[in-house]
């Protein structure tokens, strides 16, 4: 059964409000994916969705009106609004209509590794702070058929509006983990056997001469600072990109894709 609720006042206007917000989306556990696609892509991966909130002009529209006959026969919380309402409560600059109030999941490096993968690739974040280049990243591995990404403290939250968005619904369908602490990590990912690759420019060999036709984790740091020490002490080797032109460096986003994908063309010959 859909709700109607026209006032900004309501409890559930000001929760949805507040998860712009990290403190709140940390406290409450939840999140918000806007717009058809998202909305749209967290169903077609069975993402639990707490809340479905939308405006009456969104609803005649074929495409979003699949998606709120979905979700309405789930445990799904149905909330129809004014578009005034809605627009003072999205985190977009062209509200389309549609959010869905989500719950986080976190998973672990031992789920990501009992995964289907009998070659496991997995993807550090170490204090990548831009939400559109972890965004970019998420979606990179899941194009590129990665086992799970990793994010350590300092780096953007992945479940941030722009961070969400920038994934283009590759959020729901890869293995996503957030805040470990790096003795941890090393030590998982040690003990499963899995080969620790930093990106560094300082005694590195060029990324195409890594062996990735074995378990691998690729450790991607700060543009600025680079990887931390103890990650970087831990590394079982180095790689680099080589930069031929007048740059001094590539944007952290497009190294990673160039890394993973020479991953893919090596792993294709086995």
């Amino acid at each position: 059964m859909t709700e109607c609720i026209s006032s900004m006042t309501n409890k559930l206007i000001k929760e949805t409000t507040s998860l712009k917000q990290r403190k709140y989306r940390e406290k409450l556990e939840l999140f918000l994916a806007e717009g058809v696609r998202l909305v749209e892509e967290c169903v077609h991966a069975d993402w639990p969705v707490a809340t479905c909130i939308y405006t009456e002009e969104i609803a005649e529209r074929e495409r979003a009106k699949n998606i709120i006959d979905r979700l309405a026969v789930t445990n799904c919380r149905m909330v129809k609004v004014p578009a005034e309402i809605y627009k003072k409560i999205s985190d977009t600059e062209q509200p389309q209509g549609i959010m869905a109030i989500l719950k986080k999941r976190q998973f672990s490096v031992k789920q990501m590794l009992a995964g289907k993968d009998k070659l496991p690739l997995l993807v550090i974040l170490d204090g990548i702070q831009d939400p559109g280049n972890v965004g970019t990243i998420i979606r990179t591995a899941d194009a590129a058929g990665c086992s799970g990404v990793i994010t350590l403290k300092g780096s953007a939250d992945i479940y941030a509006g722009k961070t969400v968005r920038a994934t283009m619904g590759s959020l729901f369908h890869l293995p996503v983990a957030e805040g470990m602490i790096y003795s941890d990590l090393i030590t998982n990912l040690k003990q499963a056997g899995v080969s620790l690759l930093a990106t560094c420019l300082q005694h590195s060999a060029v990324y195409y001469q890594a062996d990735f036709k074995r378990p691998v984790a690729l450790i991607l740091g700060n543009e600025g600072q680079g990887i931390s020490p103890e990650l970087l002490s831990a590394a079982d080797s180095r790689i680099n990109i080589p930069l031929i032109g007048h740059a001094e460096s590539l944007n952290v986003a497009v190294a990673a894709g160039v890394v993973l994908y020479e991953a893919i063309r090596q792993r294709a010959t086995l």
